[in-house]
C-alpha cells in the first residue's frame, strides 16, 4: 500500500506502519560499537544485542513491574560496558519511524513507537563505564599539536614576483584595516560529542555548578548543542541556593570524584 503525497509527488510505502517500535537513546560509544559491527559483519543484519525482560509472576499484568535489560552481543571496545538498564518512559509524544533507500530514494513507514527508553550501563557494569570515561577523559586532553619543518629555507615561494612590489605597497595602503569581528557574532563550531563530554566533566571536576552563560564561554560551543548534553549529564536547579546552574547527575558525579581522586 502507498500513500501518494502531492507536495513533490513523493511515495510512501506503509505496509508496515503498524508495526510497533521501540526508540532508545544509547551513549555515543554504543552507537559507534554498532555501527562498527554492522560494517564488518558478512550478514545484512547482525545480532548486536539482547533484550531481557523481568517481570514479577505474582503481578504478571502490572507493566510498572517490569524490568528491561540489554546484553551486548560482542564489542572490541576496551572497557566498554557488557549490561546496560533500559528504563521506559511512561509519556512521551507520539512518533512514527521513517527510512529512505540511499540507491533508489524511495521512503518507507517502517512502524509507530510504542516504547521510548533511556540506555545506562548496569549497576555492575559501573566501574568499567567510569574507567572508560577516566580514559577518554585523559585522551582528550592530550594536544595533537604538531610542527612543521619547511624544507626550501631560501623563501623563494614567499617572495613577490618582479613588478608587484609597488602593486602591493599602493594597495596595501589603500585597503581600510577591516573591523574586528566581534566574538558574539562569529559562528560557533560544533564540536565531537564525545570530545564536549569530556570537557565536560574536566569543567564540573573544578566546579560542581555552573550556568548555561558560564559554559558556553568555556568551551565556546553553541548554546543549543550544550542544552542537549547538559539534558543527558546534568540536573537543572529550578530553586535554592544553586538556582539556575547545572549540575551533575549522581552516576557521573561520582565517576568525577573517583577521576579526581587519582593520582
Amino acid at each position: 500500500m502507498e500513500d501518494d503525497y502531492s507536495n513533490g509527488d513523493i511515495n510512501v510505502e506503509t505496509s508496515k506502519a503498524d508495526r510497533s517500535v521501540w526508540l532508545m537513546k544509547c551513549p555515543p560509544i554504543v552507537s559507534k560499537a554498532w555501527q562498527s559491527s554492522a560494517a564488518s559483519a558478512s550478514v545484512d543484519s547482525p545480532p548486536v544485542a539482547k533484550v531481557v525482560v523481568s517481570l514479577d509472576l505474582l503481578q504478571p499484568d502490572d507493566s510498572s513491574a517490569l524490568q528491561f535489560t540489554m546484553e551486548m552481543a560482542g564489542s572490541e571496545v576496551v572497557n566498554m560496558p557488557k549490561s546496560y538498564s533500559l528504563n521506559m518512559s511512561k509519556d512521551f509524544v507520539p512518533m512514527g519511524v521513517f527510512s529512505e533507500s540511499s540507491t533508489q530514494g524511495r521512503s518507507a513507514m517502517e512502524g509507530k513507537v510504542e516504547h521510548k527508553f533511556d540506555m545506562k550501563p548496569h549497576h555492575a557494569n559501573i566501574e568499567e563505564y567510569r574507567k572508560m570515561c577516566r580514559e577518554r577523559t585523559n585522551k582528550s586532553m592530550v594536544k595533537n599539536r604538531q610542527i612543521q619543518v619547511i624544507n626550501n629555507d631560501r623563501g623563494v615561494h614567499m617572495r613577490p614576483m618582479p613588478g608587484m612590489m609597488g602593486l602591493i605597497t599602493s594597495t596595501s595602503k589603500d585597503k581600510k584595516k577591516p573591523a574586528p569581528v566581534k566574538g558574539t557574532d562569529m559562528k560557533r563550531t560544533r564540536r565531537d560529542r564525545g570530545e564536549l563530554e569530556d570537557i565536560m566533566f574536566k569543567l564540573f571536576e573544578n566546579q560542581p555548578n555552573w550556568t548555561l552563560k558560564q559554559l558556553v564561554q568555556e568551551t565556546d560551543q553553541p548554546a543549543q548543542f550544550l542544552k542537549e548534553i547538559l539534558n543527558e549529564l546534568c540536573i537543572y536547579n529550578k530553586r535554592g541556593t544553586n538556582q539556575g546552574t547545572y549540575e551533575l547527575k549522581p552516576e557521573y558525579k561520582k565517576s568525577v570524584e573517583d577521576t579526581g581522586a587519582e593520582p
